[in-house]
């Protein structure tokens, strides 16, 4: 372990005597929490949202009331995840035409659920009244676990990328290869490095949005360590898989853009992709923002577990055992 620990404690070094780049570590999560209280500060609130589950269009009362200019219908194929949507005050009314008895639910706890409410009862009959309740889901509580997510595929995947290109283009890993030290020692003190930093700045992150935000955290705080702890090291990995033989930054850049941007429309980030292709969704699952962002989600909105997040950081540990072996089996330590 003595040659991990020296290649260790020298990046460490290297990085927190650049002061452009520590700067900016601590810059960019000041910048990002400022980005999310200015962008949320203000909700829009104007439409009521109502989800329909089953086929309505034969009551002409009820096509007429979603019709009007201040609903916004949106279809629920699935009726749990329509009910899950009511709790979180995501949807004002859900209307159900699956048996003999139309029904419609509300949360309870929603002041525009109730006023949707009064609007329904005024304009359609013969619905059964279901209630529901629970503790609202903002957009920027849902948003964050992905804007974190995002943070930390970016932190890690160019933070090892680049430096080792680097390192093999000023012929830095030349001279290491001189030494006895082995490509899995040198890999292995790179993501153990790059992995505290990581974790600093998310946590800094997390913490000022936790703090400006009020964000809702109903599960525990080590799960969530332990997402972001596995969630980085398969970023890391996966970066070190690509830097493992590339030649100049240039394309070290084009290979990780390539990495990131897939990710980054296809990981439930922004927005999610329940309506989407199966195919599109089975690629997601093999991406490992998918999998943070999915389990940091499910701790912070759900209150899961670690039982329930367990399919989540078995498959980032896969990950990262696969890409750190291969990653070492093909690594390069001179440019050609």
């Amino acid at each position: 372990m003595k040659e991990f620990f020296a290649i260790f404690v020298a990046r460490n070094k290297e990085y927190y005597r650049d002061r452009a780049a520590i700067g900016w570590a601590f810059l960019f999560p000041i910048l990002v929490i400022a980005a999310c209280a200015l962008a949320f500060s203000n909700p829009d609130t104007s439409v009521f949202a109502v989800g329909v589950h089953g086929d309505l269009s034969s009551d002409a009362e009820v096509t007429e009331f979603l019709t009007r200019p201040y609903i916004k219908t949106v279809a629920i194929p699935d009726l749990e995840r329509g009910l899950e949507r009511i709790r979180h005050h995501q949807l004002d009314l859900l209307l159900a035409a699956d048996d003999s008895t139309p029904r419609y639910w509300l949360n309870s706890e929603s002041s525009t659920g109730a006023a949707a409410e009064q609007l329904f009862n005024g304009a359609v009959a013969g619905f059964s009244r279901q209630q529901l309740s629970g503790r609202e889901i903002r957009y920027v509580d849902w948003v964050i676990p992905g804007v974190l997510g995002m943070n930390l595929m970016f932190g890690a995947l160019f933070g090892v990328g680049y430096v080792i290109v680097r390192y093999r283009h000023n012929g830095v890993l030349k001279r290491f290869h001189a030494t006895p030290l082995t490509a899995f020692q040198f890999l292995g003190a790179q993501l153990l490095s790059r992995l505290l930093i990581v974790l600093v700045v998310n946590g800094l992150i997390f913490v000022g949005c936790l703090i400006l935000l009020d964000l809702i955290v109903l599960g525990s705080y080590l799960n969530l360590l332990l997402i972001t702890l596995l969630g980085a090291m398969a970023m890391i990995a996966l970066g070190l898989l690509v830097a493992s033989r590339t030649a100049n930054e240039e394309l070290a850049g084009g290979l990780l853009n390539a990495a990131t941007w897939p990710m980054l429309l296809m990981s439930d980030v922004w927005f999610t992709l329940d309506d989407a292709p199966r195919w599109m969704q089975e690629t997601a699952n093999l991406m490992p923002l998918t999998h943070i962002v999915k389990a940091t989600r499910a701790v912070m909105i759900d209150g899961a577990g670690l039982g329930e997040v367990a399919g989540h950081l078995l498959w980032l540990g896969v990950m990262t055992l696969i890409c750190l072996g291969v990653a070492a089996g093909l690594f390069r330590w001179h440019r050609r």
